[in-house]
């Protein structure tokens, strides 16, 4: 079971594909895309589950792609929340 404290919105357009977040990230929940990119060709972070709300992606980005959001209730994900 995994459980998320938050979620993100990326801005997939704006971003560059530095892969800053990627390595920024506590949970390890970003993942950049490998077969799929934005308009101006660059490959771009998808959010798994897990993300803690720490908002260390939103610190390291240059581009400013990231909003973070913390839910009121943690989320819980796979066989034990269903």
């Amino acid at each position: 079971m995994t459980v998320s404290l938050g979620t993100l919105v990326i801005d997939t357009e704006a971003c560059k594909g530095c892969e800053l977040c990627i390595d920024a990230c506590p949970p390890d929940v970003l993942r950049m895309t490998t077969d799929i990119v934005n308009e101006r060709g660059y490959r771009y972070p998808q959010l798994l589950p897990g993300c803690i709300a720490c908002k260390a992606c939103t610190a390291i980005c240059p581009d400013f792609v990231f909003q973070v959001y913390r839910y009121e209730q943690p989320q819980q994900h796979g066989e034990a929340a269903e």
